[in-house]
């Protein structure tokens, strides 16, 4: 492994004065913006709703999870306790002194001896370990940045909707979850390949339209493929280089970023097991961090936290002088959840597909804890704090915007979303920054340690499962990490932004059709552990 890694970082050497040369950055933005703006033309194309413009993609995302909470009858809140037990491990037993008929079971129906117990248990990390993979690739900078530029746009309102979504999310991601265990496949090395590529080709065949789920699967594979190395890696490095250049006055992020593609090559040479392990560490310590910090501040502020309360709620329903009323609230509210928890996206079946379980259905049922992290709590927690400290401090007002940026009250000056959290957080505890920038940081880490699981599955999926693939694969990543931390090539970016949520076109269109196939085995592990018959 040691010998690997050395090949790695050496292969990279070439490019590094490459990666220095903003020059570069320009032609590669000035040649590839065009082809940039029509992918993200086409993805993000926009119905004109009440007045404002709303993404296809976001509709179908919506109309999605809402399809799924009504056919699994709100399994997302009313198996929320079973979720958590399922998580703490409360229920593994079963995987090994059950007989029950579960999926690649080739003895169903034996005794205890003959079945579980004797063929083990396939899967490489347990339930907790793949739950916090995935929410570390959603538990990010869109949780500290993008939540402060929705509540900027759309008003306090917006942070109900952003919980409205959070909660249908759920009910997606058991969906996603379920099916990438269903479907996963075992290599001959005991490692496990999963996700949408797997359930879209080999469940639609089951449907008798195999032809339209190789299509899906190849189209899906290549979109995850370039989101892992746009939205899932070098925007990430970009922005925690760039809080590191505001914080110290760094004029260069590339040295930070070959540092960052060091620990982050450390640990994705281990595979999902190294992933897993570092990841069961990480996001619990910045989860705990970070809403700490918020729950401090909200204590420190009790005093105006019912008029905060009080403006969430009628800014949603009422407040017409903030973009277009309560359609465009809406709309903030529900992009900013889309956009944080990816139910819909299908990118984090991948990492729960890799789960130590017989039953397919009870990662589905962990996984829908996520959405309810990343949105209900974290996103909420952000959310809060700003508009308690806002109406302290009064430090912005909402709608003034000038392009992304949002301007302050007493200066006057203009600031993105990390900025503007960072500024509320400071105005109850200073220096608090400082704080902030070791999360973004740590967030950014472990959102890179899951895309790029996320990317190589993909990558394998179309060029191979061998030695050489993998090798180039997280060659690339690790430079890509590199340019990410050392440029801003503002357009690649949004590109494999644009392609990260091509993904969910494929992604939705397979869930629909195999819906039916999840109440079954939803059904089945409900049953195995006592629980009440849906």
């Amino acid at each position: 492994m040691k010998k690997i890694f050395l090949v790695q970082i050496l292969m990279l050497v070439p490019f590094l004065n490459f990666a220095q040369e903003m020059s570069v950055d320009e032609k590669i933005e000035a040649g590839f913006k065009p082809f940039a703006d029509m992918i993200g033309s086409l993805v993000f194309y926009p119905v004109v709703i009440a007045g404002n413009p709303v993404p296809i993609v976001l509709i179908v995302l919506l109309l999605g999870a809402l399809f799924f909470t009504l056919y699994f009858k709100f399994a997302n809140v009313r198996l929320l306790r079973v979720a958590i037990n399922a998580a703490k491990g409360t229920y593994d037993s079963i995987d090994h002194h059950s007989v029950e008929v579960v999926a690649g079971d080739p003895t169903p129906g034996g005794d205890v001896f003959e079945s579980p117990q004797a063929e083990g248990v396939v899967g490489e990390v347990t339930h907790f370990q793949a739950l916090t993979a995935a929410l570390s690739a959603t538990v990010g900078l869109g949780n500290i940045a993008g939540v402060a530029v929705a509540i900027a746009i759309g008003g306090p309102g917006a942070t109900l909707w952003m919980i409205l979504a959070g909660f249908l999310g759920m009910s997606t991601k058991l969906v996603e979850a379920t099916l990438g265990v269903k479907y996963r496949e075992v290599g001959e090395d005991g490692k496990i390949y999963g996700g949408p590529m797997y359930y879209l080709k080999k469940g639609l065949k089951e449907k008798n339209i195999g032809g339209l789920g190789k299509v899906l699967a190849g189209l899906y594979a290549v979109f995850v493929v370039g989101g892992s190395f746009g939205g899932g890696n070098m925007f990430q490095s970009n922005q925690a280089a760039s809080q590191l250049k505001v914080l110290f006055g760094v004029e260069n992020g590339f040295w930070f970023g070959v540092l960052m593609a060091i620990l982050v090559g450390v640990v994705i040479i281990g595979g999902i097991k190294r992933i897993g392990q570092v990841t069961e560490r990480v996001v619990p310590f910045m989860g705990i961090l970070y809403i700490g910090a918020a729950i401090v501040i909200i204590v420190m502020n009790y005093e105006v936290v019912p008029q905060g309360i009080h403006d969430i709620w009628y800014s949603a329903f009422g407040n017409k002088a903030v973009v277009g009323g309560v359609i465009g609230v809406m709309i903030q509210g529900f992009r900013r959840a889309a956009f944080s928890n990816e139910a819909g996206v299908g990118s984090a079946s991948i990492a729960h597909a890799a789960v130590k379980t017989r039953f397919p259905a009870s990662e589905g049922i962990v996984a829908s804890i996520g959405p309810f992290v990343d949105t209900v709590v974290i996103c909420s927690m952000t959310a809060l704090v700003i508009v308690v400290t806002n109406i302290k401090n009064n430090l912005f007002a909402y709608g003034n915007l000038e392009g992304s940026n949002v301007v302050l009250n007493s200066t006057g000056k203009k600031v993105g979303g990390v900025d503007l959290t960072s500024i509320a957080f400071d105005s109850a505890i200073p220096n608090f920054s400082l704080v902030l920038t070791v999360a973004v940081i740590l967030f950014a880490f472990s959102t890179m340690l899951s895309w790029s699981y996320y990317g190589i599955q993909g990558w394998k999926y179309l060029f191979g499962k061998g030695r050489v693939s993998d090798l180039t694969y997280k060659t690339l990543f690790l430079f890509v990490v590199i340019v990410g931390a050392s440029s801003s090539l503002n357009s690649v970016i949004e590109f494999s932004d644009a392609m990260i949520f091509a993904m969910v076109f494929p992604n939705i269109i397979g869930l629909l059709f195999l819906a039916p196939k999840v109440k079954i085995e939803l059904n089945k592990y409900l049953k195995a552990i006592g629980y009440q018959k849906e």
